[in-house]
């Protein structure tokens, strides 16, 4: 009989979706939805999320914003910190407390931004569970453009944090 599907597993079977993950962002990201996000892959280790140039996410000057670029950016650390959060025990929270970005090259077209720290994260959330104490985390996600020239790359600080058994 096989082995039941960890937490993180579940979690990153809805999170490859396409269907669940569209209705999970209509009703809790719905910025995410309108300017296109999608999970292109998510393992264990990495997580790759795109954003197209379309209308609702362009600037003035014919590229993506930095903000929908950030935001893309921040789903792909996000998620590999939500499955090792999702339906834990003890509950954990997570927040973004710090974020730098670099740009080097006009985004159009789609970006493909990748976060490859699935393991710093993992520790992180074990520890924070294991001691109760609140963990810092930075976590890289690097944007590349059909091409294969890196565009933006940005350190997310998530702070994970058990929650208290009441």
């Amino acid at each position: 009989m096989p082995a039941p599907a960890s937490t993180a597993d579940q979690f990153r079977k809805l999170a490859a979706s396409p269907y669940k993950l569209r209705l999970f962002m209509l009703s809790r990201l719905p910025m995410a939805y309108l300017a296109g996000l999608r999970v292109r892959s998510i393992s264990e280790e990495r997580a790759e999320v795109t954003i197209p140039y379309k209308y609702f996410n362009k600037n003035p000057f014919y590229s993506i914003y930095f903000a929908s670029l950030s935001m893309a950016a921040e789903l792909s650390t996000g998620l590999l910190c939500m499955a090792q959060t999702y339906k834990s025990d003890p509950g954990v929270s997570m927040l973004v407390v710090h974020m730098e970005g670099d740009f080097t090259k006009k985004a159009v077209g789609k970006i493909t931004f990748t976060c490859e720290d699935g393991h710093q994260i993992k520790e992180a959330a074990d520890q924070t569970k294991a001691t109760g104490e609140g963990v810092t985390v930075v976590a890289t996600s690097t944007g590349i453009d059909e091409a294969g020239d890196r565009v933006a790359e940005f350190r997310f600080t998530w702070s994970l944090k058990a929650k208290r058994k009441v």
